[in-house]
Formats: C-alpha cells, sequence, structure tokens
C-alpha cells in the first residue's frame, strides 16, 4: 500500500516548474487522492459502520496531507450504496458498495458488480475466542503496556490505535478497543491483505494447482525474448521480481495509479519493463501482489464470486474467520494488496493459523506441511519473507526487533498506518493490533514493549481475565 499520498507536495511544485508537470502529471496525483478517498470512505461507511466525518479526518485527509486534505469534499449515498468525493472542486471519484464483496472504485468501461453475498456470521463456539464482550486483564504489566500503545501525548505522533487483541495458548487474555469499536467491527489491513494473498496461494500449493517456482505466464510477457518471461510466482511472492512498479510516498508513483485510477491493477502493473534483474534485489511493490491475485483468481476461475467461494470453502470456513470481506478490483481480480475488511479477533484467528503450522482449530490441513516456515524466512537478507515481515536474517530492522523483546521467531503481517498480526510459536502467542498511527514507525515501539510485557507476564504467572 502507498507509504502516503503526498499529493501536496507535487501540486506546489506545479507552479513552479513546467516540465515537472508535463512529466509528473499533478492532474493524475490529484484524482489519485480523490479515488483513495471514494474508496476508503466507502469501505468504512458500508463495511464497518463508521461515520464518514470521522474516517475524513482520521484516515483521508493525513493521508492526503495538509492543507489539501481540507479541499476534499464527499456524499454518501445510502440508498444506491455510494460515495462521490471531489478534490480541489476539479477532481472526482465515484466508490460503490456490494455486499460480500465491499467497495470499488467505479470507471466509465467498469464491468457490472458481482451478485451480492451474505458473508460468513460469527459463531459462538466453546473456545477461547467466545465471549461476547472484550476480554479484559488483572495482570498491571499487560494494562500498563496496553495504555501505552492507546495513550496519546501531545507534541508526539499520533497513534489513534483502534483494537489490540492478545492470544495467548489459544485464548484470548487481553484486549482494548477504542471509542466506537468493538469485538465485531471490521477494520481495514491496508498491506496485511498481503498476508491472505499468502494463504490463498498456499492452499493453492497444498492441492498441486500451483507451484512457487513456476513460472508466473502473464499474459504481457509472452512474447518471444520477454525476460520477464523468468519472473515466477516465488519472485512475486518475495518482492524480488525486479518489475520496476515503483511504490513511493507520493501520488505520482505507479502503485497509487494502479490502486486508484484503473480496473484491471495487474495489466498495469504487468506492463512495467524490469528495472534490475530478477531474483537479484528486494524492492517492496504491491505491483507484484496484484499480478499474483490475478493468477490466482484465474487458477481458481470464476471471477470475483469464483474467488470468494474459493476462500470461503478451503481458507475462512475451516480457519473460523468471519465476517472478513475480500475487496476486488473492476476486473474482478482480488484486491489482496491492501484491502480486507475483519474484525480484531478474526485477524487473530488467522495468525493462529499461521501460529499453528497452518492446521485449523479442528484438525484439517488448510496451508502445505512447513508453508509457513517457508513464508517467514528471510529474503535476500531482508526483514520480508514471503508476504509477510520476519525477524529471521541479518537485517538491522530485524535485529533491532528481537533486542526490544520480540523473539527471534517471529513474524508479522502488516499493513500502511499500524495494522500488524504478530505471530510468535515459541510463546504460542498472536496479538493484533490496528489503528490509524503516523509515519514513520506507526506505532512499532510501543507494539515492541506490549510483545515483551506480555512474554514476561504470561512466563511468570497465569494471566487473570474476566
Amino acid at each position: 500500500m502507498i507509504k502516503r499520498i503526498a499529493i501536496g507536495t507535487g501540486l506546489l511544485l506545479l507552479a513552479t516548474a513546467a516540465g515537472f508537470a508535463a512529466v509528473y502529471r499533478p492532474d493524475q496525483a490529484a484524482s489519485v487522492g480523490a479515488g483513495m478517498a471514494a474508496h476508503n470512505l466507502c469501505s468504512a461507511v458500508f463495511i464497518a459502520g463508521l461515520d464518514p466525518q470521522a474516517t475524513l479526518k482520521e484516515l483521508v485527509q493525513p493521508i492526503i496531507g495538509e492543507p489539501l486534505g481540507r479541499h476534499l469534499s464527499y456524499r454518501v449515498d445510502r440508498k444506491n450504496r455510494r460515495v462521490d468525493t471531489t478534490f480541489l472542486g476539479l477532481f472526482h471519484a465515484t466508490a460503490e458498495f456490494t455486499p460480500g464483496y465491499g467497495c470499488r472504485l467505479v470507471f466509465a468501461d467498469t464491468p457490472p458488480a458481482p451478485v451480492p453475498r451474505t458473508l460468513l456470521p460469527a459463531t459462538v463456539t466453546d473456545d477461547g475466542f467466545a465471549p461476547a464482550d472484550p476480554v479484559t486483564s488483572s495482570n498491571s504489566a499487560i494494562n500498563a503496556a496496553l495504555d501505552r500503545v492507546f495513550d496519546e501525548h501531545p507534541g508526539e505522533k499520533i497513534k489513534d490505535v483502534k483494537a489490540v487483541v492478545i492470544v495467548k495458548d489459544d485464548h484470548v487474555i487481553a484486549e482494548r478497543y477504542a471509542p466506537g469499536f468493538d469485538v465485531n467491527t471490521p477494520l481495514l489491513s491496508y498491506s496485511a491483505a498481503k498476508s491472505f494473498t499468502n494463504a490463498l496461494l498456499g492452499v493453492l500449493v497444498r492441492q498441486g494447482r500451483l507451484r512457487v517456482d513456476q513460472p508466473v505466464n502473464a499474459p504481457e510477457w509472452r512474447s518471444p525474448g520477454d525476460p520477464r518471461a523468468s519472473i515466477t510466482i516465488e519472485d512475486l511472492l518475495r518482492m524480488r521480481s525486479g518489475l520496476d512498479v515503483e511504490e513511493e510516498a507520493n501520488g505520482f508513483s505507479p502503485v497509487g495509479h494502479m490502486e486508484y485510477l484503473f480496473d484491471d491493477m495487474a495489466a498495469f502493473a504487468a506492463q512495467h519493463p524490469l528495472r534490475r534483474p530478477i531474483g537479484t534485489e528486494w524492492d517492496y511493490t504491491s505491483g507484484n501482489t496484484l499480478i499474483l491475485d490475478r493468477l490466482l483468481g484465474h487458477t481458481v476461475g470464476g471471477g470475483a464470486a469464483g474467488m470468494r467461494s474459493f476462500a470461503e470453502r478451503e481458507l475462512l470456513i475451516p480457519a473460523g474467520l468471519s465476517n472478513l470481506t475480500m475487496e476486488f478490483d473492476g476486473s474482478g481480480s482480488f484486491f489482496g494488496s491492501s484491502y480486507v475488511y475483519a474484525p480484531a479477533r478474526t485477524y487473530a484467528r488467522f495468525g493462529q493459523l499461521y501460529l499453528h503450522d497452518g492446521v485449523a482449530p479442528n484438525g484439517q490441513r488448510i496451508l502445505p506441511e512447513g508453508w509457513v516456515a517457508w513464508s517467514k524466512r528471510s529474503t535476500l537478507g531482508t526483514p520480508y519473507g514471503a508476504g509477510f515481515w520476519t525477524n529471521d536474517g541479518p537485517s538491522r530492522a530485524a535485529a533491532y526487533r528481537v533486542a526490544h523483546g520480540f523473539p527471534k521467531d517471529g513474524f508479522y503481517a502488516s499493513g500502511f498506518l499500524g495494522q500488524r498480526i504478530y505471530i510468535i510459536p515459541s510463546q504460542h502467542l498472536v496479538i493484533v493490533r490496528f489503528g490509524y498511527s503516523r509515519p514513520p514507525a506507526f506505532g512499532m515501539d510501543d507494539d515492541l514493549a506490549l510483545i515483551d510485557a506480555v512474554i514476561h507476564a504470561t512466563q511468570t504467572q497465569t494471566v487473570a481475565t474476566h
């Protein structure tokens, strides 16, 4: 997901640099801002049931940046389930909601939406996720660490944390929610969705329908002699494809255009050339993930409806991932770089699947044996594995996390603004933390302190909950 749209900088440069304007197209950057706003407001209102004005202030305007964020207006049409936005009075976007599929941007040639469907409801079972009300802890160290995660301090970066769930030995031992959020509120994943792409691929690998070492065979790469024909599924998942689909902190980035200006995101990403030899360097870009998501969809068949049915049958139902919305682009491909919505406990259940080596609570194997170890293995020495960030490998970022209490075997799904699912097999521990925190660290140090506190508290005593 784009780290920050930062449209304002580019538009201000327009006043002094005609050459810049000709190359970087500030009009496109402004359209990216309008599209991002329409999509995020639509999903927040119709999936999560959140207030649009609060979402505008907390999630949309800070991404666009000041002062231009104040020049965005919106209209929510609840009858037709759509949101229209206007940026600077000139740039417009529309997003429409379809039950079961979330929101998507609508362009002049966008195909009809799939037939609405009902999501899997929350199920009440006799397990550690059953309480209807938030679980609170009587452990003072855990509560103090939660205070640190949530508490705001004047003059410091805004945290705006919305939900934390702590699962130890398969039971929720503590959780906390911001006002207006609760155990049933769906939360935006941003790039934590990439870990769901990992899971869907894992299912297809277990079924023998795909191999990670096989070429992607994208239609854009089939001309004789095209070097991109050698890109494998693993190259995409590990962000080492070499494709020049830059994901930068501005509205001029190709990834911004891909996600908010095009129906067929994978086709846009795949038409980019190589910037470096395949497999030689790590370069994080959502373009890789969306090309892979298109391949997964074509393998499953049936467009958005086919992928949703496959996901429910093979992943969501057996893993207990209720009330989870997968969003799709206009071509019917899973928007698996950035847009999943689910309650915090559902994200925790997803973490549990990886904690237990891909085996569901009922004993059913969902992911191939060894898939989790492969997924968290460092790519080219970086702190990234295959759809997850990892403490494996020699990177400074991994060493920092380990030194501050996050064990070496830990790994995590991560999204823009601090959406994280921490998984620590050696401690039988999963911690979910979602919010709208500000860069550059997005609250990471607070999270590390929480992980460390929970580990020490649960190693020394039974954690009382009620």
